[in-house]
């Protein structure tokens, strides 16, 4: 099984079989079982296979008795082969299987919607079209919904929630509003199970001729179809099922006969990243269908869980404006600092637009904490961020400078501005910089004011969350950058790549490329290492060439050792590879910032960005008195981030105590024990006693 992590599809074929939902059909497969003397089962699939798979081990006893009475095997193999384990892997592009927050494959399908809908963005400007996309999800619409979030789509059908009595006036107004502002383009998804709300379907084409004979609008149908299964794996779905291939095996290995059937699956971003829980299949997911059956909508949301029900609820906040019930006295700033990262204008147009829906005057900065300095600082409305979403890079403008470079130049701006909050989107630099500012409040009383850092840095190296926006993205693209390298080392046999990555001393760039390219080690900062340990490597890449995959990848993070340098490795490795490989440098460099925002980056930019401003909005009030904003309690400026699995906001000086300055990093880091993984999937001798496996979970 030598294909390469980079091959989508499976490479062992997949099937639905009749035969197996007949009990001669099970007889037949625990015959050809007992055979081959297997009694611990892997399933990877949706809802059917697994709810097959738990019938089938069910069954197990009854069936191995009937093949001892029909004669096909002997009492004691019956006995010798008397249990059978399964586990599970939910493997869905729907993602709706209930316990599970995401399943694999789904990230892979939003990468392709999201890359025909940014293609089909630049033809709909250029003529002036409207777009009705379908993509699948007969009964989930989960895809359409994710998809509608990250695009900003205009209007969005989904099976869980169908539109009200007389949406069709309703969506033609909307449609009709948007162009009349001076949008070019409308974009409309639908996933292929929307209904109205007697149960009827709605077709893409329904929805197409109804805005042709109403609007006259240039109207074009898309059908996403099996796009969407297809394609390279994302970065997100190739560490994910890693990990839960490596947790599927463990279970089976800790199995007793008692355990039951279990399913591994992850549930938020557990123990900080991936952690799947193991959990036992439920009924919820039925119980969905049951709910839209009998038209119990409301409660059809609720039932696909927090997340399903978080973005239905964020996309209808920011699809549409709804004027503010009343202006508020506040004014709110938000700035880019540090080095540009993919989402960061996700966040930008989110934050503002709730601002907006609040009632706040909305400022955005450019430049960062010099262009505070300098007074480039204007009013934004709604519109004015309109097609944002799917930017790279930093509308806004971004710089490293630091606040107390400039401090009362700052202070005179926020002065004159009346700016009572400050939302600080970037990197470590964003960070330490809102620090300056909350100690500089004995001296400045203008700072004491409402404060709040959105991490948004490549590097994933800020304290306070455990994902920051834009590290996602640039996983993806040094991991495609890796892909084409690996190709064109398996051209050449006998080749070892050694690649250098940014991140700074943070080694989570690395390690994540690491596993979603299968790479052979990733020298990071935070794990050190020695001559021996790159003895030991070169040694392991000389007894991977007499295989049969001649080739190499080595992953270097630009600062994890001052003196083993990629010079030094490419030397090291090039003279104690003579004659039996040869080697090349390639260093990744700056496109590790660049590119589209991944899925996952849009909506996670545009659930932060929400979850900011209200925030800042409750502390506020908190804090308003008499006319004005005093705030200088330490949870006045916080970090909003991703803590193992809910949105934390923690204060900058709490943060304080737990960070590396010299480095620039947070003194602990969840990801480094995704390395032990690394090392046993390029085939380390690793003692399993060393892994730590999943909690026991019922789902």
């Amino acid at each position: 099984l030598s294909a390469p992590v980079s091959q989508g599809g499976t490479i062992i074929g997949s099937a639905r079989c009749k035969a197996f939902t007949t009990r001669e059909g099970r007889l037949r497969a625990a015959c050809n079982l007992v055979q081959h003397g297997i009694t611990n089962l892997c399933v990877i699939g949706g809802d059917g296979s697994l709810t097959g798979a738990n019938i089938f081990r069910t069954e197990w006893g009854g069936l191995l008795e009937e093949l001892v009475k029909d004669g096909q095997i002997s009492e004691d193999v019956a006995k010798e082969y008397c249990h059978l384990n399964i586990v599970g892997l939910v493997g869905s592009i729907d993602n709706d299987f209930c316990g599970t927050d995401m399943t694999i494959g789904t990230d892979s399908a939003l990468h392709r919607i999201m890359e025909v809908i940014d293609a089909i963005t630049t033809t709909a400007q250029s003529h002036q079209r409207t777009f009705v996309l379908e993509v699948m999800g007969r009964h989930c619409g989960y895809l359409a919904l994710v998809s509608g979030l990250a695009s900003g789509a205009d209007w969005l059908f989904i099976p869980e929630s169908p539109p009200e009595d007389g949406w069709e006036d309703l969506m033609c107004e909307r449609l009709g509003e948007t162009r009349s502002r001076g949008s070019r383009l409308n974009i409309i998804i639908i996933a292929e199970g929307a209904i109205d709300r007697n149960g009827k379907p709605i077709s893409s084409n329904y929805v197409k001729d109804l805005v042709v004979q109403r609007l006259g609008f240039d109207t074009r149908v898309t059908v996403l179809g099996h796009v969407q299964r297809g394609g390279t794996p994302s970065a997100f779905d190739r560490v994910l099922s890693s990990k839960m291939g490596m947790e599927a095996v463990m279970a089976l290995l800790e199995a007793t006969p008692d355990t039951p059937a279990c399913v591994v699956s992850l549930s938020g971003t557990q123990s900080g990243g991936l952690d799947p829980t193991r959990g036992c299949s439920g009924h919820r997911t039925k119980d969905v269908q049951k709910a839209m059956d009998e038209k119990r909508f409301e409660e059809a949301i609720q039932l696909r869980g927090g997340s399903f029900e978080n973005n239905w609820n964020i996309y209808k906040l920011l699809a549409h404006q709804k004027p503010a019930q009343e202006k508020s006295p506040f004014s709110l700033a938000i700035l880019n600092v540090g080095a540009p990262a993919a989402g960061m204008n996700a966040a930008v147009r989110s934050a503002v637009r709730i601002g907006i829906c609040q009632g706040h005057t909305m400022y955005v900065v450019n430049d960062g904490f010099e262009g505070l300095s300098k007074g480039q600082i204007r009013e934004v409305g709604w519109h004015d961020v309109a097609g944002w979403l799917g930017r790279g890079g930093s509308m806004l403008g971004t710089k490293r400078t630091l606040p107390k470079t400039c401090m009362e130049k700052i202070v005179e701006n926020v002065r004159k501005f009346n700016i009572q909050a400050l939302l600080v989107i970037g990197g470590f630099e964003a960070y330490e910089g809102v620090l300056q500012l909350v100690e500089a409040r004995g001296q400045y009383e203008e700072l004491c004011i409402i404060m709040c850092v959105i991490p948004a840095t490549i590097s994933n190296n800020v304290p306070g969350t455990d994902f920051s926006l834009g590290s996602d993205t640039a996983v993806n693209a040094a991991m495609e950058s890796c892909d084409r390298i690996k190709q064109s080392a398996s051209g050449t046999k006998r080749r070892v790549f050694i690649v250098e990555t940014m991140g700074g001393y943070c080694g989570y760039l690395s390690t994540v490329t690491g596993i979603a390219v299968g790479a052979d080690a990733a020298y990071v900062y935070e794990d050190p290492f020695t001559i021996h340990d790159l003895k030991a490597n070169v040694e392991h890449l000389t007894d991977k060439m007499k295989t049969d995959i001649q080739r190499g990848l080595v992953l270097r993070n630009e600062k994890c050792h001052e003196h083993y340098t990629t010079e030094f490795l490419y030397n090291l490795y090039s003279s104690e590879g003579k004659g039996i490989f040869d080697c090349r440098i390639n260093v990744l460099g700056h496109l590790q910032q660049g590119g589209a925002p991944t899925p996952f980056d849009r909506n996670y930019g545009t659930k932060l960005g929400v979850k900011a401003v209200l925030w800042m909005s409750e502390k506020l009030q908190e804090v308003y008195r008499k006319g004005r904003v005093f705030a200088n309690s330490a949870d006045s400026a916080c970090v909003i981030g991703l803590r193992k699995k809910v949105v934390a906001f923690s204060p900058v000086t709490e943060l304080k105590k737990v960070t590396d300055f010299e480095h620039r990093l947070p003194q602990e880091q969840w990801w480094l024990n995704l390395r032990l993984m690394l090392k046993m999937l390029a085939n380390y001798q690793i003692s399993l006693t060393e892994y730590i496996s999943g909690k026991m979970e019922h789902v």
